[in-house]
């Protein structure tokens, strides 16, 4: 990550308003892997990376009853995240460390109850969503002026929560998020960087916007010189041979999707899949670096 200009006020990625629709009670078989590398060129790795479930559980602490001592419960939803620190001097590596570690405690504390989701609840789980990268971003903001040298600092954050057939995502900075099927690869998020604001204005072409100086420079982020980070979120439904794949900046400036996909296809292990990407991206040059994260989601047999 090179450099950073201050969040700009545009919102982005208002959810959609639409009437509730019956979630899918379909039970899912959901593989997931993550893996970081510093890549070939920056000693650090400011990249984090999380893949987890939210459960309910019941713990037993007295009882007369012979029984587990505790019970998981059978809804579950699935988390994953990948963050990519902004800064020098370690301040990188503190701020996506930071800022995973808040949004997680808060996941912890308020999304458990959306392991079951209903009709009705997806705009709340999009809000709670946006609320944890809010109070990621005033972590880094507290945090930043007890630690003077840590001034500035800041990462991208971008998150994908998986239950009963849905997907919610919410997202900034420069990390993306992707589903694929059938070979078909979709980026759900946006770059929220001043090339790329450039091209959605009309200003530079999808290859000037790839190439361009100022590709690097986010213009939305969790923490940075000011307060205050917009939060992009979606959500979509989920179908039986979607791929999910989450990844700092270290793999796009690497490849191009057309080769993502390729290996994406191929790898039907997501171990295999998050290795390969790693290897390409290392083998194309690794000029950062890069974290990926991919989930494969099937019905389940039976």
């Amino acid at each position: 990550m090179a450099s950073t200009a201050s969040p700009q006020p545009e919102p982005v990625g208002s959810p959609p308003a639409q009437p509730p629709e019956p979630l899918a009670q379909r039970v899912w078989s959901v593989r997931s892997h993550g893996l970081s590398h510093p890549g070939r060129v920056r000693a650090n790795n400011e990249d984090v990376f999380v893949a987890g479930e939210l459960v309910r559980t019941f713990v037993v602490r007295h009882t007369n009853i012979p029984q587990p001592q505790a019970a998981v419960g059978s809804h579950r939803a699935h988390v994953f995240l990948v963050a990519d620190g902004v800064g020098g001097n370690r301040a990188g590596e503190v701020a996506s460390r930071l800022g995973a570690t808040t949004v997680e405690e808060y996941l912890l504390n308020t999304l458990r109850r959306f392991t079951n989701l209903s009709a009705g609840d997806e705009q709340m789980a999009l809000r709670e969503l946006q609320t944890a990268l809010l109070q990621a971003d005033a972590r880094l903001f507290a945090e930043s002026a007890r630690h003077p040298e840590w001034s500035g600092m800041g990462t991208t954050l971008t998150m994908a929560f998986a239950v009963n057939g849905r997907l919610f995502v919410a997202h900034a900075g420069d990390s993306r998020c992707y589903l694929s099927n059938a070979g078909v690869l979709r980026q759900l998020t946006q770059d929220h960087t001043v090339a790329a604001e450039l091209a959605r204005r009309g200003i530079l072409s999808q290859s000037e916007r790839d190439h361009h100086a100022w590709r690097h420079v986010i213009t939305n982020l969790i923490g940075g010189r000011e307060p205050g980070v917009q939060v992009e979120v979606h959500q979509l439904d989920l179908h039986p041979g979607d791929v999910l794949l989450l990844c700092t900046d270290g793999l796009t400036e690497m490849m191009h999707d057309e080769a993502i996909t390729s290996i994406l296809e191929e790898s039907q292990e997501p171990e295999i899949a998050c290795q390969r990407l790693i290897d390409e991206a290392n083998r194309l040059g690794g000029r950062d670096n890069v974290t990926v994260i991919v989930a494969r989601f099937d019905a389940a047999p039976g």
